[in-house]
């Protein structure tokens, strides 16, 4: 095994793949997996607020039909294993894209499939704002929404970068699976060549670079997020 796996024809061409794929292939990954995190963010964090300022004894209670509702769909769409969800959304990614295969078009499932996990950690982070805080802001006479730009966010910053890094890596991992249905970026590579061609010095240097990609996200989110927390706390 190992003797095919190194043998000097098979390394060769799998080095003249990542010296001409890796690096286009490397930025389509951060590309998608920015921008996802990015749209995932403008969808799930109103959301993620909403769950708690709408419940049953928040700032802002909302109809029991609605947040239950609300919780449902969030709950379901989290439920659905991202390659399923990815064949489900076809249609909607044809109608936003005009096509389902590309780098581009897998935006459109990596957000549906991460907005609910963002509200998800968003609502976390915003129950742990001190109660005695948010009493305090009303007791003044300060609206939902000052309460909310004014209070919950700021008191949270920490928490919801620290949950950003997380739902940053956790997509990134999603960006690899699409490359099944003809998605761009590394996994592409991967499957492609890795897989199909049985290249498998290829798949290890691609699943190697996406790891360091990891320890990178995770490495500067956890930093920024403690720098932000000491900030605050002086």
């Amino acid at each position: 095994m190992f003797e095919k796996l190194f043998d000097p024809e098979k390394t060769l061409e799998a080095l003249e793949i990542i010296k001409s794929q890796f690096l286009i292939s490397t930025w389509e990954t951060v590309y998608v997996t920015l921008l996802a995190t990015a749209f995932a963010c403008v969808i799930g964090l109103p959301l993620g607020i909403l769950l708690v300022i709408g419940e049953e004894g928040g700032i802002k209670p909302l109809p029991k039909a609605f947040m239950k509702a609300l919780n449902l769909v969030i709950n379901i769409l989290r439920s659905v294993p991202f390659l399923i969800l990815m064949i489900l959304v076809f249609p909607l990614t044809r109608l936003i894209c005009g096509t389902v295969v590309g780098t581009f078009p897998t935006v459109v499932p990596l957000v549906i499939a991460a907005f609910p996990f963002v509200a998800r950690l968003v609502e976390s982070s915003i129950r742990e704002v001190n109660p005695n805080t948010i009493e305090m802001a009303q007791s003044l006479g300060a609206t939902t929404f000052q309460i909310v730009v004014k209070v919950l966010i700021p008191e949270s910053v920490p928490s919801l970068l620290s949950n950003l890094t997380i739902a940053t890596t956790t997509i990134l991992g999603y960006t690899a699976m699409s490359g099944i249905i003809g998605g761009g970026g590394l996994g592409k590579i991967a499957i492609n060549y890795g897989y199909y061609r049985y290249k498998t010095l290829v798949m290890i240097a691609a699943v190697v670079l996406l790891v360091v990609l990891v320890q990178v996200l995770q490495g500067l989110g956890t930093r920024f997020a403690i720098k932000l927390n000491r900030k605050i706390k002086k």
